[in-house]
């Protein structure tokens, strides 16, 4: 997010704010391998993916209303 505010321009922040969602959604990959090879608990690793899944939502809705008013 604070690359994306200090971006150049709309098009350098809508590039930010989709690697930060790319990010996310890679953290939630390796979180739920930590949780399969029970290097995490259950209710820890789970904790995290809520998370996870909330920032990825929140960076969509981020993305989808810059893209909408970049138009």
């Amino acid at each position: 997010m604070e690359e994306a505010i200090g971006g150049q321009s709309k098009k350098d922040f809508i590039s930010k704010i989709s690697i930060a969602y790319k990010e996310a959604r890679e953290t939630k990959y390796w979180v739920n391998l930590l949780k399969a090879t029970r290097y995490l608990e259950e209710k820890e690793a789970d904790s995290i993916i809520n998370d996870v899944e909330e920032l990825c939502k929140i960076l969509s809705s981020i993305l989808v209303s810059s893209k909408q008013s970049n138009s």
